[in-house]
């Protein structure tokens, strides 16, 4: 096991494999890096070093129970970028990860990046408001924070009907990747979980969507029934210098997993051009 112990003291679990051209993929909430394993072996095969961590209270990563911050974790991924000297890293975001990868390029990356994908990605924000009518309101928010406090065993279990689709009508429902989110999800703290919904649900990356300019593909479902596209990425791709999307017919939040086929294609074909 390799980690990083950051300067505040909290110790980052990361994998560092391969060799080549550098990949680093930021996961979701309140997942860990195995919930690349779609994507790490695929790319390990075509020749690339590909590097991923479990973020601050997630996964393996010390349960640090401060700082749970879109901001603090795209810190934190500096802090691992720079003490692995990567260089000319394309940053992939799912979900949470979207939004401290974007944060991370606009703020951190002191000319580390070349280019950015966001998959089912939060930003730019996804909370309604006056200046996000359209947004998932409070009360979601709200009933996501009380159900991780006092019922979190079978709500992680039971969200992954919704995030895999599994709640669809002809669905190819595998326990097996149900199993494999609850059991990533209980592997992190409570703590930082429940405030990681505030960071996911409220953070505005307005401002580091207009702000980047590196070449950045945006990818999500049109199912999407976790972030919705209408508020994320089409959104988000209007803001964006250099953007291009691709939007998937019937694809879930999870669909890294679910179609990692189609999902891996289209990211080497971005990465390559």
């Amino acid at each position: 096991m390799s980690t990083l112990t950051l300067k505040d003291g909290t110790e980052i679990f990361y994998k560092d494999q391969g060799q080549g051209p550098v990949l680093m993929f930021h996961h979701g909430w309140p997942l860990s890096s195995d919930d690349w394993d779609a994507q790490v072996i695929f790319f390990l095969q075509k020749g690339y070093r590909v590097v991923t961590h479990d973020r601050r209270g997630h996964g393996r990563s010390s349960q640090n129970i401060y700082n749970h911050t879109i901001e603090q974790y795209a810190s934190d991924a500096a802090e691992l970028v720079e003490f692995l000297d990567l260089k000319d890293v394309v940053h992939i975001g799912h979900s949470t990860g979207g939004g401290e990868v974007i944060r991370y390029v606009n703020k951190y990356s002191n000319g580390r990046a070349k280019k950015a994908v966001l998959i089912s990605a939060i930003p730019p924000v996804m909370v309604k408001s006056e200046n996000n009518p359209d947004g998932v309101p409070m009360e979601v928010f709200d009933n996501i924070r009380e159900q991780t406090m006092n019922n979190r065993n079978q709500f992680y279990y039971d969200l992954t009907f919704p995030f895999y689709g599994y709640n669809r009508e002809g669905a190819n429902i595998k326990d097996g990747v149900q199993r494999n989110w609850w059991r990533q999800g209980l592997m992190g703290g409570i703590v930082a979980h429940y405030d990681g919904i505030k960071a996911f649900s409220e953070t505005d990356l307005t401002e580091d969507l207009k702000a980047v300019d590196i070449p950045v593909l945006v990818m999500h479902g049109e199912d999407d029934q976790i972030v919705p596209i209408a508020n994320a990425a089409l959104k988000s791709i209007k803001l964006l210098k250099n953007g291009k999307l691709i939007t998937y017919p019937g694809f879930p939040h999870g669909m890294p997993t679910t179609e990692h086929e189609t999902i891996n294609k289209d990211l080497l074909e971005f990465i390559r051009s």
